[in-house]
């Protein structure tokens, strides 16, 4: 629906301090903001920056700032001026009112970057929600150009206005994408029933965006994944068989990179993409060790994956780039159960993928619950989950109606069914 970007738009930046954090955060904040813009082939003609205790309610930024940027759009000629930040629907008209140049916040161009990315036709729709979804919160005037979903003339009420006929016809459009996904969505979960009948566990990659994921998942797998050095080289969810041991394979996702402030609208479009995480038995959160600000970036992947409902999944931090790091070396530093939770490695260099592979293997092999669980008859609603996730290898009813059930399941799923049921399954467990 919405035409593609081509690129070479050139463009002014502006960043605020709000005086949150201290001067090399802020400076970090900075530099992934010019990479995002350069990410989404836009030309920078210039930065702008200033300090503020509290954003403006009407330009967010200051008065004089704002005469700054309408004479730097006159000097330069600028198509676009990017905030890095995220602006109402109010302050992006004042502001495009008072410069005379159109106004993209922070939302905006990370959703421009996701079009551009996007190739399958998930990821197509995926996006094209999360702009409608973004979009229509700036619906102001005519948008006469969704009339051809409908055929348009004939179409408008009794008293309607033409804002009204299109917030109808985006409304309309925004259903029909969501049954489109709810399709996938039901598609990627008999996949995913798929691969639990081959007994296969899941390891979903995950990590900050540029943060390696691709270039790893390459150098496991032999893959051919798209991976440069630029933010979101990737977002269609790709998946490979992968030996970990011996007579010991598990399915490798490749996912999206999260990032900052990622928007919610995104997280929520992504649903279907992001249940690969949601529902993989361990969780590779791939770590630029390089990245002076890898702590803070680690902090709000976390954040993420509490909010798609992932952040109960075993996690194993993997060391990232230690070959642009002084003093590291392929290593494992274990909890005091002796359970792996750092790896230090470098997929570049194909330094330390061995120990990654056997730390995998021992998180994946035990990382499973296997007992015997004694069912009365009204926890059917349990038995059915039970089945559900191909977890009881053996049944039997006595003459009360009871089941006894042989349970063999991940770890990750046991406890989702915890979350998932009313009644506590640790109380029917045998002894």
């Amino acid at each position: 629906m919405f035409d593609r970007y081509q690129g070479g738009e050139r463009a002014l930046l502006l960043h605020i301090d709000f005086q949150t954090l201290n001067s090399e955060q802020n400076q970090a904040q900075i530099a992934e903001f010019v990479e995002l813009v350069t990410s989404a082939d836009i030309q920078v003609l210039d930065l702008v920056t200033s300090k503020r205790s509290a954003p403006h309610a009407k330009f967010y930024t200051g008065s004089g700032i704002i005469e700054q940027l309408s004479e730097l759009v006159k000097l330069h000629e600028a198509d676009v001026i990017i905030f890095n930040h995220h602006l109402s629907p109010a302050q992006e008209r004042n502001i495009e009112k008072a410069c005379q140049c159109r106004v993209v916040d922070r939302i905006g161009l990370i959703l421009d970057i996701f079009a551009q990315r996007a190739s399958t036709y998930e990821g197509k729709l995926q996006v094209e929600l999360a702009q409608l979804r973004h979009l229509s919160t700036r619906l102001i005037r005519g948008w006469t150009h969704l009339e051809r979903q409908k055929g348009g003339i004939g179409l408008r009420g009794p008293g309607e206005t033409q804002l009204e006929t299109d917030r109808r016809l985006l409304r309309g459009r925004i259903d029909a994408i969501e049954k489109r996904l709810n399709k996938v969505s039901r598609q990627r979960e008999q996949g995913r029933r798929s691969r639990q009948r081959t007994e296969l566990p899941t390891v979903s990659v995950v990590g900050y965006t540029n943060a390696g994921k691709s270039t790893l998942f390459n150098q496991l797998t032999d893959a051919d994944v798209y991976a440069q050095d630029q933010l979101f080289a990737t977002l269609d969810p790709i998946l490979r068989r992968l030996p970990v041991g011996p007579g010991q394979d598990i399915i490798l996702a490749d996912t999206v990179g999260f990032i900052r402030d990622l928007p919610h609208d995104l997280v929520a479009a992504f649903r279907a993409t992001l249940e690969e995480t949601k529902n993989a038995d361990l969780l590779l959160h791939i770590i630029d060790v390089s990245d002076p600000q890898w702590q803070q970036k680690q902090a709000s992947v976390e954040q993420v994956l509490e909010e798609i409902g992932a952040y109960e999944v075993p996690i194993l931090n993997v060391m990232n780039k230690i070959d642009a790091t002084e003093g590291l070396v392929p290593i494992v530093e274990k909890n005091n159960e002796g359970i792996p939770e750092y790896v230090y490695i470098s997929a570049k260099a194909s330094s330390g993928l061995d120990i990654l592979r056997r730390s995998i293997a021992t998180l994946v092999a035990s990382e499973r619950v296997n007992v015997t669980l004694k069912l009365p008859p009204r926890e059917g609603k349990m038995r059915g989950l039970l089945f559900d996730l191909h977890a009881v290898t053996e049944e039997l009813v006595d003459e009360l109606g009871n089941f006894s059930l042989t349970i063999d399941i991940s770890l990750s799923d046991w406890r989702r069914i915890q979350q998932r049921l009313e009644s506590n399954i640790e109380q029917y467990v045998v002894s």
